[in-house]
Order: C-alpha cells, then sequence, then structure tokens
C-alpha cells in the first residue's frame, strides 16, 4: 500500500513543481526574446538614424560610399533613383534581386507614399518582414525616400535577423536543457522528499499492527486462563470452585490492568493527555513514593535508599499525580529485576536549572542495544524473565508522561551493574 502511494505521491509532486518550473521558464523566455528582438530592432534603427544623417550630408552617391554602408555584408543595399534602378544593383546575386522585390512589395502594401513637403525633405520607414511570405519575420528593412529637386531618391538596407535568430534558438536549447536537468533533479528530489514523508507513517503503521499482534497476544493468555478455570469451575467440587474462581478474578484484574494501559497510551496517541500541571514539591512525591513502596521492597528482601539534596528544591509547575505515576512505574521495575538483597536507590538532584530524579538499581541491566528499545509499547528487556503481569507498557507510559511534561527520561548503567533511570524536568 505504501509503495503505491509512495509513487502517486512522488509523481504529483514532482508533476506540480515541474510544472511551475516550465510555466516559470516559458515566461521568462518570452520575456526575454521579446527583450533581444526589441533590443535588436532599436539597434538596427539607431543605425539607420546614423545612415541617414550621413546621407543628408551627401549630394553625390558614389559606389564606394554605398559599400562602406553595406559594412562587409552586414547590410544589403537597393537604389532607385527617379523609379530606375541604380547600377550598383547589379552587384546582387539572383536571390538578393528576389529578396529586393519581396521587401519593395511589403513597403508598398504597408505605407503609402508620404506627399512632397518641402523642395527638400528625407523620410523613413523601419519595418520587419519574412523572405518566403511566412508570418515569421527574418529581415529587418529600411527604406530611405528623399525628395530633392532632381527627383525622387530611394534607398533600401537590409539587414538580416540571422544573428538574432540563432542567439533566440541557441537559448531555447540553453532552457531545455536546463529544465530537463531541473525536472530530473526535482523528480529525484521529489521520490526522495516523499519516501521520508511517508517512513514515519509506515513506521506508525508498523508499530500500530505491532502493538495489536502484541495486545492480542497478552489479552489471549489471561482469556485463555479465565475460559480454562470456568470450564473446569462447572464439574468441580465447591472447594474447588473457590481456588478457579479466584484464578478467574486475578487473571480479569490482570486484564483490566492491560486494558487501562492501553487506553492511556492511545490517549497519549491522539494528544489527549490530561496534565493539570500545579506547583509541586518533588521531594515530597519522592517520599511518598518510597514510603508507599517500602513494604513492598522488605518483603521482597531489597534495601530501598533514598538521598535528597540538602537545600531545599523549589517547587516545579508539574501534574504531581503523573510524576508519582512515573515514580511508581520505574520503581516498581526496580524491584522487579533486582534480585533479592539487591538495592534500589531513590535520588532528587537540582542544579538550579533542571530537577533531576533518579531509581538506580543493581539488577540484571540492560544492554546497550536494548536501551534503544525498552520505550517501544510491549518490549521487555528480558521476555524469559519478566514475571507476570509485566505487559512492557510501563516504560512506555512513562516517557509519554514525561515527554508531555517537555522533559527527557534516560537509562543509563549503574556502577557495579544494573540500571539506572534519569527523568530530567
Amino acid at each position: 500500500m505504501f509503495q503505491k502511494v509512495h509513487v502517486r505521491l512522488a509523481a504529483l509532486c514532482a508533476g506540480i513543481t515541474i510544472f511551475i518550473l516550465l510555466v516559470m521558464s516559458c515566461g521568462y523566455l518570452y520575456i526575454s526574446e521579446r527583450g533581444l528582438r526589441s533590443s535588436s530592432y532599436t539597434s538596427f534603427q539607431n543605425d539607420m538614424e546614423t545612415l541617414i544623417s550621413s546621407l543628408e550630408q551627401q549630394t553625390i552617391i558614389t559606389h564606394e560610399w554605398l559599400t562602406r554602408i553595406e559594412d562587409n555584408g552586414k547590410y544589403l543595399i537597393n537604389v532607385i533613383d527617379n523609379g530606375v534602378p541604380f547600377l550598383y544593383n547589379e552587384r546582387n546575386t539572383p536571390e538578393q534581386k528576389q529578396l529586393f522585390e519581396t521587401a519593395w512589395d511589403v513597403y508598398n502594401r504597408r505605407f503609402e507614399v508620404k506627399p512632397l513637403l518641402s523642395a527638400y525633405d528625407t523620410w523613413h520607414m523601419e519595418y520587419s518582414f519574412s523572405s518566403d511570405g511566412g508570418k515569421s519575420s527574418d529581415y529587418y528593412a529600411c527604406v530611405i525616400t528623399s525628395e530633392r529637386n532632381t527627383g525622387t531618391f530611394q534607398v533600401m538596407i537590409l539587414c538580416s535577423m540571422e544573428p538574432l535568430l540563432a542567439q533566440i534558438r541557441t537559448q531555447r536549447f540553453l532552457f531545455l536543457g536546463l529544465n530537463v536537468l531541473a525536472s530530473a533533479a526535482l523528480a529525484l528530489f521529489s521520490w526522495y522528499f516523499t519516501r521520508q514523508l511517508l517512513r514515519p507513517l509506515e513506521e506508525n503503521q508498523r508499530q500500530q499492527n505491532q502493538f495489536i499482534a502484541s495486545a492480542s497476544h497478552e489479552l489471549r493468555t489471561p482469556l485463555a486462563v479465565i475460559l480454562s478455570c470456568a470450564s473446569a469451575s462447572m464439574r468441580a467440587s465447591r472447594e474447588e470452585q473457590t481456588h478457579f474462581l479466584e484464578s478467574i478474578h486475578s487473571e480479569g484484574l490482570r486484564m483490566s490492568r492491560l486494558i487501562d494501559d492501553m487506553l492511556l497510551l492511545t490517549r497519549a496517541g491522539d494528544y489527549r493527555w490530561t496534565i493539570r500541571k500545579e506547583p509541586a514539591e518533588l521531594d515530597t512525591l519522592l517520599l511518598d513514593t518510597f514510603e508507599a513502596f517500602e513494604p513492598v521492597a522488605a518483603e521482597r528482601s531489597i534495601r530501598l535508599l533514598i538521598r535528597l539534596p540538602e537545600e531545599a528544591v523549589p517547587p516545579v509547575l508539574c501534574d504531581p499525580e503523573r510524576i508519582r505515576q512515573v515514580l511508581s512505574i520505574l520503581l516498581h521495575n526496580a524491584l522487579s529485576y533486582t534480585p533479592e538483597g539487591g538495592c534500589v536507590r531513590l535520588s532528587l538532584i537540582s542544579d538550579g536549572k533542571t530537577v533531576k530524579y533518579q531509581v538506580a538499581d543493581n539488577g540484571i541491566g540492560i544492554s546497550d542495544r536494548e536501551k534503544k528499545k525498552i520505550f517501544e509499547r510491549f518490549y521487555r528487556a528480558d521476555r524469559a524473565r519478566s514475571e507476570k503481569g509485566h505487559f512492557g507498557l510501563g516504560l512506555c507510559i512513562a516517557a509519554e508522561i514525561v515527554h508531555a511534561h517537555r522533559g527527557r527520561i534516560l537509562v543509563s548503567d549503574t556502577p557495579g551493574g544494573g540500571s539506572t533511570f534519569t527523568i530530567v524536568l
């Protein structure tokens, strides 16, 4: 399922980003080409203004002057004096002559002949046209008309747009190559990004499936005992029925504790913790927990010690009941995994900025590999030695409560053996 979602999400992400890239690139390319064409046309007009100024100063039009204007093939020139072509025009090739015929035809169709304004007047027209009659122009043309006493003198100057078109084609190929590379990069990034985006969801799905499987397994055991005892009690004597009822009651309480823990974790996953913060004396909380577990420790022949700071610890804003619940979970685990004759130490440490609770035991300890997993749901460091009633939810609940207080819970090795849990608030 996640593979299909990954492919579709990556395709959607890449498609949207590539579409935006292409639209922006096309827009920029359009603006750039318009700028290039406008700049090229303006440059042509400026050159023509210079030539017209030079022409107006000429009293005699010579072949040398016309050759200089052509600027080594940059421009093509056609001259007509009173409707008669100059001899200079014969230098043009047949293709060039055909080109001038097209240019004159376009000029005559687009522009009206300007009437004579005075005995000496000159005007000019610039335009672009297609040499093959298409819609896309590939030549600039300028027609200079000079009215003199001797008659009408016309000069047509053509400039090929091929350098401009070549620059535009090069720019388009460059943009195409850049867009292809950018699209490939965006596709790879989208694949990686969506992979990272879906990874927490996959992990959450895996943990959820594991949670359901573990919960089903844990519930199946007491349920099997209850059903077995109920079936056996139907055929048992009154005295035996009492024993079976006690087993049913014990297993029912065990199932009730498991369901309560599961509901608590469900609320934590939905961010519906009921944290009621108020100023609390942390040393008092530790003392209360110590006194509550003292009989249990004595019953198991385990020494229970407590160490409080010499200076008074200022009240801390927290939920006292939740913090007491965390301490109870840690202390219950410590007593469960510490052998007879062992020792469990409770400590409160304050440095003015943070407050730390420590629950240290000299029990079986936790390996480095398992330290990363003990706060997962239903995980138990040593299932073979886990006593009945331990579902592997306690440390997960403790971690959720501490995180809800914006604190940290850490585990380390106790010097000489065992484990030390530290709560930082």
